[in-house]
């Protein structure tokens, strides 16, 4: 893997993490309850006692989130460029699906180890993150798609 597909994905990463994360605001906006996953995040890590100050654990759930998103674009990019599924709607949602699932078992688990007990409805919370998921998938999917678009051309008519 070159550092200009490192680039892609990282950027690739970000517009979705972002998309996705503006997704779930609306979301928590709309049914007025708290599915904020950088904000869940930090309050997971304040029962961790790993961080002191409150400002750093905002911080670090931010990071963790876009570090997360990260490693889903990278999953989704080797099953792409490995041919196991083709870039198709199909294949996105299914990847959509699967994040979906992962992120809920996710969560589950981050509330278990931690014992934290957020004041959220959970059934709201991880319907929410399911759709957000395979929101967050097609995100993915077209960034990749336009890519690609982009780099045909640029090799068909940019003369270096």
């Amino acid at each position: 893997m070159d550092i200009y597909v490192i680039i892609e994905l990282l950027l690739i990463s970000i517009g979705a993490t972002s998309a996705m994360t503006w997704f779930s605001y609306a979301m928590s906006g709309s049914f007025r309850e708290l599915y904020k996953e950088p904000v869940l995040l930090s309050f997971a890590l304040e029962r961790t006692h790993i961080s002191h100050s409150e400002r750093y654990q905002e911080t670090w759930g931010w990071l963790m989130h876009y570090v997360i998103g990260f490693l889903f674009v990278m999953g989704y990019h080797i099953i792409w460029a490995e041919n196991i599924l083709p870039l198709t709607l199909l294949s996105t949602l299914i990847l959509g699906v699967t994040s979906g699932a992962i992120g809920i078992f996710s969560w589950i688990f981050i509330f278990k180890i931690t014992r934290y007990r957020a004041p959220i409805d959970f059934n709201g919370c991880y319907i929410q993150l399911f759709f957000a998921h395979i929101f967050f998938a097609l995100i993915v999917a077209s960034f990749t798609f336009i890519s690609e678009i982009l780099s045909i051309v640029a090799k068909n008519y940019v003369i270096l």
